[in-house]
This record gives structure tokens, sequence and C-alpha cells, in this order.
């Protein structure tokens, strides 16, 4: 038997006895673990797995040992998240620990930065926020005002950051701030790091049409910030920032979360689209041209899937380049799809907001209906992927 094989059995064999049964089921509100201990998971079992997993280094696979990982290369990789897909695993830790900083943190960290923040990400001890969007600084995050004034062994952080999703319940925060304001701007931009816990960091939540606050405005009044996190070199963190925006945009994290985490999970109704179709048509028929769009919608989730699969398999890198822009644009548009696809299905059962008259299912897709129409702006807006895809990935002209 080859060690591919070998590792295969022995990875089935482990996943069957210590993936607890509710963990391989469709995720649950509240129930996913992010990090930290500020926002806590009801389901002890979500736990239990974490444990396990990390203990295994397969919260983070592909990331050395010494860091918490598991050294997996890519084939080894692709090989754990085939078994974990095919007992519908859910991923036993997320967020911007796991997804962004720490991949970034594993190419531009000191070797300082790698040991104190990486293994603490890897056992989900810590939970992680971006500071990038301004409130005069948005698709033109470039134009950021926040500033880092050089205090000897540490910078003091002024100014504050809008849209800071789980900025709550992070414990940490990776954040862009101006270093020299006579630069050009793209090269006057640091990249720091520095703890939600610290004197003069304060957030305030933003309420959204569906009547939740997942993003929070972010104040910093003379936070001090040690240089021992300044990640990369003074004035270039725009270097890093992009990369780490890649790590965003990629959508890979959803085939190690085995499709059960993210957007595209969130969006899943209890049963098949056509079956949903079903059931609000009977006794009629579904309409023809309903019919066709559902068909076309699954068409396009698998082909959009099996392009991420492609991507990590051609990667010997395994990491992403500018064509992730592709990944955030296509899952944006098919997440805004597949929404207004519900509601033609649901009809009026889909826009309630509260009462009797709905089930729990028709609430929580109608308030995401509405929480979509900000995807195609979150992370970069479609716009700003276009102008990355025309001139990163295809090379036309400005």
């Amino acid at each position: 038997m080859s060690d591919l094989q070998d590792f295969r059995a022995n990875t089935r064999a482990w996943l069957a006895e210590n993936c607890p049964a509710s963990m391989r089921t469709k995720m649950v509100a509240h129930e996913q673990i992010g990090g930290g201990q500020k926002r806590r998971s009801s389901n002890p079992d979500a736990y239990l797995w974490l444990e396990r997993m990390a203990a295994k280094g397969w919260t983070v696979p592909t990331w050395p040992v010494e860091y918490g990982g598991a050294g997996l290369d890519q084939a080894h990789f692709l090989v754990l998240l085939e078994e974990l897909q095919a007992i519908k695993a859910r991923p036993p830790l997320a967020g911007m620990g796991v997804w962004l900083i720490g991949p970034t943190l594993l190419e531009y960290g000191t070797p300082d930065q790698k040991t104190r923040h990486l293994p603490k990400i890897a056992r989900g001890e810590v939970a992680w926020c971006q500071g990038y969007s301004e409130p005069g600084a948005g698709s033109d995050l470039a134009s950021l005002q926040t500033k880092a004034v050089d205090g000897g062994d540490h910078y003091l952080v002024n100014g504050s950051k809008i849209w800071t999703s789980g900025a709550g319940y992070a414990d940490w925060i990776f954040c862009l701030v101006r270093t020299d304001s006579n630069a050009p701007k793209h090269q006057g931009i640091s990249f720091l790091l520095f703890s939600m816990d610290d004197p003069g960091v304060t957030t305030s939540p933003i309420e959204m049409i569906n009547g939740e606050s997942p993003f929070y405005q972010t104040f910093f009044d003379n936070v001090k910030v040690p240089k021992a996190d300044l990640v990369g070199k003074e004035n270039q963190g725009w270097t890093v920032a992009k990369r780490l925006l890649q790590h965003e945009r990629s959508g890979l994290a959803a085939l190690a979360s085995a499709d059960t985490a993210g957007p595209l999970e969130r969006i899943k109704p209890s049963v098949s689209l056509a079956e949903l179709a079903q059931q609000y048509a009977a006794p009629a028929p579904i309409d023809a041209s309903l019919r066709e769009d559902i068909v076309a919608s699954e068409m396009q989730k698998r082909a959009f899937f099996l392009t991420q699969q492609r991507a990590i398999e051609e990667s010997a890198a395994q990491t992403p380049g500018a064509a992730t822009s592709i990944f955030n644009y296509v899952e944006a548009e098919y997440v805004k799809s597949q929404l207004e696809l519900q509601l033609r299905v649901r009809g009026t059962q889909g826009i309630g907001w509260e009462g009797d008259a709905f089930n729990e299912e028709e609430l929580r897709m109608g308030r995401l209906w509405l929480e979509a129409k900000s995807i195609s702006i979150a992370g970069g807006s479609n716009e700003v992927q276009l102008n990355i895809i025309a001139k990163r990935v295809l090379g036309l002209p400005d």
C-alpha cells in the first residue's frame, strides 16, 4: 500500500472514531468556533472536535508542525479534505486567524511573531479581526488616515476603522496604519498587530437592515503598539495587505471546511432547491422556467467548487494569487442570485420579518436575502475585483 493510501485509510479510521455526530451535520447558528473566549459555541461537541483536531495539527494542516500544524504536503492535504468532505465534517475552527492573518504571518512574519501568534491561532485560543476599511477609505483603501506615530520602541496609533467584522469579540486586530503622510499613499502604510484589550481601543456595533450587528466601528486613541508587532517593513505594509486580501478572496477556506461554513453553506435551504420549489408549488407542478433556473444554479455552484478544487491542485505553493478575485466575484454573484431564486420559490413567504405566519427558515432566509445585498461590496467590491481580474489576470491595459 502506498504512503497516500496508508494516510487515507488512517485518516478515515481516525475521523470515524473521533468526529462527534453533531459535527457531521449542517452548521447551526452560534455553534461555530472562531477562536478566543469572548464568543462561545453553544455546542460542547464543538470544543471536543477542536481539541482533537488541534492535537493532530489538522486545524491548520499545511502549517509547519512547530506552529501548530501538521506539515502536510499538497497531496496529503487534498486527501484530508476529501475524507472530511466525505463525512460532511464541520470545520473545527474558523475565522480570520486561520484563514487570513495566519497564512500571512507564515510568509511575512518574523520568527518571534510566528512563535507568539501562530500556535495560539492553531489551538483556537485567540480570535482576530481586520482593521482595513475606514469611513473615508473603502474601495480606495490606500486613502486610509489612521496614523501611527513613531515613539522609539513603539507606535502611538490614532484613528478609526469601520465595518470591522467581529471586533466585539476579537482578541487581536491586524491593522493598516499610515506611518508617512508625505509618501505616495500606497508607500506610506504599515501593517501592525495589537490587542483589542489594549488601552485606547473601543468598539461600537453597526446594526444592519437584517437586525443583526456583525460589524463594528473601532476607535483608537493613543494605542501603544510595540514595534515587535510591525509585520514587514515600515511604510511597506501595502504589500503585506495585498497578500492577505488574496487569502481572503480565494474562497479556498470553503474547501477545508467541507462546504459546511461560509456564505454558500448559510444560504442552503433544509432541502434541495428542487424539493423546496415543489413544496411551495404543490399541488401544481414547478414552473418550467423556474425549473431551468434551479438546474442552472446547481450547475454554477458545482462548477465553482470544482474550479476551487482545481486551483488547489494546480498551485504548487498553495499561495493564492490575483486570480482569487475571480472566486470572490463569482461567489458574491452566486449568493445573491441563489437567494433571489429562493425568494421566487417562496413568494411572499420569503419576505417575512416576524410572526407565526412564517417558519424559522423563511425568516432566516429573508434576513439573509437582505444581508446579501452587501456581499458584492464586503471584502472588496465587485468593481474592484473586476479591475484586478482585467489588469492582473487578463493583462489588459489600464
